[in-house]
């Protein structure tokens, strides 16, 4: 446990914003706001002078570039970020990219003013903590592709479930996977507002194809989907004739689209499936993965010392749902090589 508060820095060049963000934090008292800075110039003094815990950084602001002052940080300073971005197009590209760099979370900035931001209060707290608690792990490294010789079979599938720190996870991980790979479904806690932009920035930088996954889409090979931000994903029938399934039932495990709802989906054909528990706070995926587990499937998880933070994966592991852990550089590699035994068993 903690002994004292988080000691954070707040960077946005709208003076306004900076009040609000300050009025917010200082709320709680786990929190403490040590400096608040209008740009970059500041905010690398004040981060030398304070050494706080958590910088939050402003996605836009006029005149400078956040994301080369952001991987400034990465590289001679690494500290957990939480990034604080308008629903704009391009914010939500600069946010995908900031998180793709390292920054822990995302939160939307509301247009409304302190009214909104009040509504937002919880989350944006809750964020600002587990940051606080929060490791950072040195950069993953991304692999040259692997390429798999012989086609696996069409029914078998890969499903993935992430959150704080996930999306520079899954950049590294599908970025060392083949074009050729089993269909791979994904959830990863993120606004709805983002969901498209992470799925068209992955499929820029990926071997296979990415998307963000529509109803009674066909599950296939060398596609990865992405489960819409608000709605919940499943994998519907089997035998190579499965499909997307997208519904707006209640959260589950306090989630929408909840890892568990996926893995859980995967139990009628977890004999051919493997599991994988990435980076995130909370224990949503445990027991979807523990049902995988039970009806035949292999299932993996991010060690400890490669995660940003290391909750879901280990509510996993806790309750006897993860088979294995590897580390992030080690995933595509254990992945490919559970596939390939479900070929030989099969």
């Amino acid at each position: 446990m903690r002994s004292r508060p988080v000691r954070v820095l707040i960077v946005d060049d709208s003076a306004s914003m900076r009040g609000i963000v300050r009025s917010l934090l200082s709320a709680d008292p786990d929190i403490e706001v040590v400096g608040c800075a209008p740009e970059p110039m500041t905010a690398r003094a004040m981060i030398k002078d304070l050494d706080p815990d958590v910088l939050t950084l402003d996605v836009e602001m006029p005149g400078m570039d956040g994301l080369s002052f952001l991987e400034r940080i990465m590289r001679l300073r690494p500290m957990p970020v939480v990034m604080l971005s308008t629903l704009t197009a391009r914010g939500t590209d600069v946010t995908i990219e900031a998180l793709r760099l390292g920054a822990v979370d995302c939160i939307a900035k509301p247009q409304g003013g302190p009214t909104d931001m009040e509504r937002e209060a919880d989350a944006l707290r809750r964020t600002v903590k587990v940051a606080g608690r929060s490791s950072r792990p040195r950069r993953p490294e991304i692999s040259r592709p692997a390429h798999i010789d012989q086609p696996l079979r069409d029914d078998i599938a890969i499903a993935i479930g992430s959150s704080t720190g996930g999306v520079e996870a899954l950049f590294s991980l599908l970025s060392s996977l083949p074009a050729n790979c089993p269909p791979i479904l994904v959830v990863q806690h993120m606004p709805a507002a983002f969901t498209a932009g992470f799925a068209d920035r992955l499929d820029r930088l990926c071997p296979m194809r990415v998307c963000e996954a529509v109803e009674a889409m066909p599950v296939e090979p060398g596609t990865v989907y992405i489960a819409p931000g608000g709605r919940h994903m499943e994998m519907a029938g089997n035998n190579g004739r499965a499909r997307i399934r997208l519904h707006d039932a209640d959260p589950v495990s306090g989630h929408r689209p909840s890892v568990d709802t996926l893995f859980r989906s995967m139990r009628p054909m977890a004999s051919k499936a493997v599991g994988v528990i990435l980076t995130g706070m909370g224990s949503d995926g445990a027991q979807g993965l523990l049902a995988m587990r039970q009806n035949g499937a292999r299932t993996l998880g991010q060690d400890e010392a490669s995660c940003v933070v290391y909750g879901m994966p280990r509510a996993a592991f806790e309750i006897g749902a993860v088979q294995q852990q590897f580390s992030l550089n080690a995933l595509p590699g254990a992945i490919l090589k559970a596939c390939q035994s479900i070929v030989r068993e099969h």
